[in-house]
């Protein structure tokens, strides 16, 4: 497993839909072929602007198919309410 730090910046007035669908049955199962939910760190901007999450990987491929658009569960909604993100491999010092 590999620690990712995944920061994404969100449309506007669109956080509310967002995290509809990644606490829904469907994000969930989703979120689950790419990495033990049970280690996950997220958090909000202020603004809810943006959300930055800490996620243990088990699949890198799932979790760049998941927010690149070819995952064909998040796509939909991941082109309505994502405006950019970022991925970075966390690495302890």
């Amino acid at each position: 497993m590999k620690d990712i730090l995944v920061v994404a910046k969100l449309k506007e007035g669109k956080f509310d839909k967002f995290m509809g669908f990644m606490k829904s049955e469907e994000g969930i199962n989703e979120r689950r072929k790419i990495a033990d939910l049970t280690k996950t760190l997220g958090t909000v901007s202020p603004d809810k602007n943006a959300v930055m999450f800490k996620i243990a990987v088990h699949n890198e491929d799932a979790l760049h198919s998941f927010l690149d658009g070819s995952n064909l569960v998040s796509k939909p909604i991941f082109d309505e309410v994502i405006a950019s993100y970022d991925i970075f491999e966390l690495n302890k010092v």
